[in-house]
């Protein structure tokens, strides 16, 4: 994958994670997206961050005390972590569901 093409996958992986958060309460879950970045944060003072990394083309996903890395597989046409080969979205959703105590789908 090229840098303009990983640029644009990851561009819309963004946008799609904060528009997917506009629909959530935002007494529980706020967030800002930036160039690169989504933060997320939560009532209690929680942050959670979607990074993009271009050096590695990935997608870096902080949520609490873990850390995942997420590679885009062309052939599932989705983002999978480079270690166990979960999707990123539903780990997102997943976390999220954790952090606030009741459970939301991607």
């Amino acid at each position: 994958m090229d840098d303009a093409e990983f640029l644009k996958l990851s561009d819309a992986c963004l946008a799609k994670v904060a528009k997917w958060l506009e629909d959530l309460d935002p007494d529980e879950v706020d967030f800002s997206a930036a160039e690169g970045v989504v933060n997320i944060e939560f009532a209690d003072g929680a942050k959670f961050v979607l990074s993009r990394q271009s050096q590695m083309k990935q997608m870096w996903l902080a949520a609490g005390a873990h850390g995942f890395h997420y590679k885009w597989d062309a052939s599932r046409a989705t983002w999978l972590d480079d270690k166990d080969a979960h999707e990123l979205y539903p780990r997102l959703a997943e976390a999220i569901s954790e952090q606030i105590a009741h459970p939301v789908t991607f």
